[in-house]
C-alpha cells in the first residue's frame, strides 16, 4: 500500500491538468482588434462585438432573446427588476449554490427565501419549493449545479401553478439540455455567467436569456441606465450601468468556437468518471436524471460515506489536492455561509423583515448533511486531460480510501495543532 502524498510520498500525478482559461492568438487579434477600434466599451448598448457575440450565445444555447451584462449576479438581479419583482417580495432559491444566487434577489429589494436540496443532485428540492410558498412569492431561482439540472418539469409545474417567475441560475450549465431543451430557455429567464473560471467565459460577464422580447427590452434598460429599448418610448425604470463592454464580448465569440470540443470531451469523460467511480469503497456517484439529456461540467461533484470510507470529506479533499488532483469542497449550506451576510448589511430589505434573516432557527437536512459532510467537487480540468486525466483522480481517490485511517489520524492532529496551510 503505497503512502500517501500528504503523508510524505509520492503523488499520483505530476503533471499539471490542463490551465485554464484556454486562449491563443485568436483571443489576442480579436481584442486588438477592438482596440484598434476605438469602441472599447458598451455604449451605445448593445456594440456590434456584444450583439454578435449574443446571437452566436443564442445559437449555441438555444432561446431567441438575450441581454449581455456585466457580471453574472446583476443578471438575476436583472431579471428581478424586469418582471416587477422588488420590495418586500419572495424568492425562493436553494441551499446550496453560490451567495450571488441569494444576494441577487436582495439587490432588487426582494427576500430571498432558503429552499432544501435534493441530495440526489445537490439542486432545490421540488418539494422544499412547494412547502416555501407563501403569498408573498413571486418567483424561483433553480440552480443547475456541478453537472446536475434541477427538475425543471417539477418546477415549472409549480410556477404555472402559482404564477411564478422562473429564473435559472446556469452559472455551472452552458451547454446543458433537459430534454434537448437548452438550460437557461425553459424558465422566464436563463443566468449565465462568463467569470474567469467558468467553462465559458471572457474574464468576468454575464448574459440573461430571456423569453419574450418584452422581458428583454425591459431588462437591457435597466442594463442601460434606464434608457428605452425596443418598441419602449419611456425609460422602464431607473436603471444602472451594467453594459458588457466591446472587449469583453470579443473574447466571448473566440471563446464560443472552441466550446463544443471542450464541451463534448468533458462530458465523454465526465461518462467514463461515472463508471470508474462506481465501485469505490464509500463513494456514492450522483445518479443521472434521464430527462438531463447533456451534461454541463463546470464541476463534477460526487459524494462520500465518511464512516464507510474511513475518513472525512476534509481529509480526503486535502489528500487528493496533495495527490496533483485539483479538488474542493464546494459550497457549504447557504444559511451557514460565510460570504451570505445579510444581517451585516445596511440593505433596506433586510432591517425591514429581520424574522426572514434568522438562519440559526432553519433546518435543512438535505444541504447540511451533503454541503457539509459528504460531497466532494472536482475541477472541469479533470475532464480536458482525457482518458489519463479521470484514471489519475480515480486512482488518487482509491489511494484515499486504502490509507483513509492514517490520513484522518494525522488530519486530526494538524488542525489541533492549528496548522494554517490546510485551506481548502
Amino acid at each position: 500500500m503505497s503512502t500517501l502524498a500528504a503523508l510524505g510520498g509520492d503523488p499520483v500525478r505530476t503533471e499539471p491538468y490542463p490551465p485554464w482559461p484556454d486562449f491563443d492568438d485568436r483571443d489576442v487579434e480579436a481584442v486588438t482588434a477592438v482596440i484598434r477600434s476605438g469602441r472599447w466599451g458598451g455604449f451605445p448598448y448593445p456594440g456590434p462585438q456584444t450583439q454578435a457575440f449574443l446571437d452566436a450565445f443564442l445559437e449555441m444555447q438555444g432561446g431567441n432573446y438575450a441581454v449581455a451584462m456585466v457580471n453574472g449576479t446583476v443578471t438575476m438581479e436583472v431579471a428581478c427588476r424586469a418582471a416587477g419583482i422588488g420590495w418586500g417580495d419572495e424568492v425562493i432559491v436553494p441551499a446550496c449554490t453560490f451567495q450571488a444566487t441569494a444576494a441577487a434577489p436582495m439587490a432588487a429589494g426582494a427576500i430571498p427565501v432558503i429552499a432544501d436540496i435534493d441530495p440526489d443532485t445537490l439542486c432545490i428540492d421540488p418539494k422544499a419549493v412547494e412547502a416555501a410558498i407563501t403569498e408573498r412569492t413571486r418567483a424561483i431561482i433553480p440552480v443547475h449545479v456541478g453537472a446536475q439540472m434541477a427538475d425543471m418539469d417539477a418546477i415549472m409545474a409549480i410556477a404555472e401553478a402559482h404564477d411564478l417567475i422562473v429564473i435559472e441560475d446556469c452559472a455551472h450549465a452552458h451547454g446543458a439540455k433537459w430534454r434537448g431543451q437548452g438550460a437557461g430557455t425553459i424558465g422566464h429567464f436563463g443566468s449565465f455567467s462568463l467569470q474567469s473560471s467558468k467553462i465559458l467565459t471572457t474574464g468576468e460577464g454575464g448574459v440573461l436569456i430571456c423569453r419574450t422580447k418584452e422581458l428583454a427590452d425591459r431588462a437591457a434598460s435597466v442594463v442601460d441606465c434606464g434608457r428605452p429599448h425596443g418598441a419602449m418610448t419611456e425609460p422602464f425604470t431607473i436603471g444602472t450601468n451594467y453594459r458588457m463592454t466591446e472587449i469583453q464580448a470579443a473574447l466571448g465569440q473566440v471563446a464560443l468556437e472552441r466550446f463544443p470540443a471542450q464541451a463534448k470531451a468533458r462530458e465523454t469523460m465526465g461518462d467514463y468518471m461515472d463508471e470508474a467511480l462506481s465501485d469505490v469503497p464509500g463513494v456514492r456517484v450522483l445518479p443521472r436524471d434521464e430527462r438531463h439529456t447533456t451534461r454541463s461540467f463546470y464541476r463534477y461533484v460526487f459524494a462520500i460515506d465518511p464512516a464507510e470510507f474511513g475518513a472525512q470529506r476534509e481529509a480526503v479533499a486535502y489528500a487528493l489536492i496533495q495527490e496533483g488532483v485539483p479538488t474542493e469542497l464546494g459550497y457549504p449550506p447557504m444559511h451557514m455561509y460565510d460570504l451570505f451576510q445579510p444581517a451585516l448589511t445596511h440593505l433596506p430589505v433586510a432591517r425591514a423583515f429581520p424574522e426572514r434573516f434568522r438562519f440559526d432557527e432553519l433546518s435543512l437536512p438535505g444541504a447540511e448533511r451533503l454541503c457539509r459532510y459528504e460531497s466532494i467537487w472536482f475541477d472541469e480540468t479533470v475532464f480536458r486531460a482525457g482518458p489519463q486525466g479521470v484514471d489519475d483522480a480515480v486512482t488518487a481517490l482509491r489511494k484515499v480510501q486504502e490509507n483513509a485511517g492514517e490520513l484522518q489520524a494525522a488530519f486530526d492532529q494538524w488542525v489541533a495543532d492549528g496548522m494554517e496551510d490546510l485551506d481548502l
